[in-house]
């Protein structure tokens, strides 16, 4: 038996049942969801540190899109708030690396 204790993909319980193996799973109130949602993209975050993969970037989003869908926004306000910053303070393709002010 291998232990998981996270949240995982939709169809991952039908993926493991197909292989004639047991999915033991449950389904997470909306609070629990929140909380595994960001414990998920922390995961995805360092998978994607350790291997720099298009499929990890890839999972980020998915968990982003969720992410935004659970706390009620659609992606095209997600889009266009991250129009909205780019616009009025730029993105990141300059490579700019600020190394101090003078405060």
């Amino acid at each position: 038996m291998k232990v998981y204790n996270k949240l995982v993909r939709d169809k991952i319980p039908q993926i493991i049942e197909g292989d004639k193996r047991e999915a033991v799973y449950r389904f997470l109130s909306d609070e629990e969801y929140m909380e595994e949602l960001d414990k998920k993209l922390s995961e995805e975050v360092r998978e994607y540190q350790e291997d720099r993969s298009l499929e990890e970037m890839a999972d980020i989003l998915e968990v982003l899109f969720a992410i935004c869908e659970a706390r009620g926004y659609s992606l095209d306000e997600l889009e266009t708030k991250r129009t909205e910053k780019s616009e009025e303070r730029g993105g990141f393709k300059d490579k700019i690396f600020l190394k101090y002010t003078d405060e």
